[in-house]
């Protein structure tokens, strides 16, 4: 019996609680179920299961995020899917000085809330309205819907965040606003269903992490703005 009791505790120790977003959605789907069980029983099956995986979509599991000052923490979960040193887009306000941008692209399976990559202030969030293309292509960064979040660190220090809508997503919903202070690993919003989020380094500090890394927000060390260390050269085994 104790082991059994184990074994139910284990199940749901794993379980992420789900976040409020998408109370609805399941909902839509749970009545959708009902609705065609009533009318054919293998339909309503489907939605069931649609209703599973929208539960799962918006699943929202706590992290530890490491706090030491410099570190700059991934904001989103996903794939490493570009590192380069850009121009960043005019309205980020951050100057024509290049710095090395770190995008992760979010599958549908991947956990979609954002969180903030440093302690600090928003000091600008800006929508920008626009297409909604392939997130993995380099042209989201400046052609697609997205949600600017510059954070001051409290040295001055600026890091820009970007969440990007791609393909299937339509929605960034944002949970905090410009003038908010947030801390490191701090919730910032949700991008639905499908998703890009790039983040800017201040000017000569580069990755820590490599092109094709699985990133957990609120956890991986993207950067470190102490440490002397080189860029990180990895492989894929």
């Amino acid at each position: 019996m104790s082991n059994r009791h184990g074994l139910i505790d284990t199940i749901i120790d794993s379980l992420a609680p789900v976040n409020r977003d998408g109370y609805k959605f399941i909902a839509i789907a749970a009545g959708l179920a009902l609705v065609s069980f009533m009318i054919w029983e293998p339909l309503g099956w489907l939605f069931v299961i649609a209703a599973l995986y929208v539960a799962y979509f918006f699943r929202d599991p706590d992290r530890v995020t490491p706090l030491r000052e410099g570190l700059i923490i991934a904001p989103a979960d996903g794939r490493i899917a570009a590192i380069e040193t850009v121009t960043p887009p005019i309205e980020m306000g951050l100057g024509p000085e290049p710095r090395v941008r770190i995008s992760t692209f979010l599958s549908v399976l991947n956990v979609h809330i954002t969180r903030s990559p440093v302690s600090g202030r928003i000091a600008r969030s800006i929508y920008v309205p626009g297409a909604f293309l392939n997130a993995a292509l380099d042209k989201a960064s400046e052609e697609n819907e997205r949600r600017v979040m510059i954070i001051q660190k409290p040295d001055g220090v600026e890091i820009g965040v970007v969440q990007i809508a791609g393909l299937v997503a339509r929605r960034i919903v944002p949970f905090t606003h410009e003038g908010d202070n947030v801390a490191a690993g701090e919730r910032l919003g949700l991008i639905r269903f499908g998703s890009r989020v790039d983040v800017y380094l201040p000017p000569g500090y580069h990755a820590l992490v490599a092109i094709g890394q699985t990133a957990v927000a609120g956890e991986t060390i993207l950067a470190d703005l102490q440490s002397a260390e080189p860029e990180r050269v990895a492989r894929r085994n």
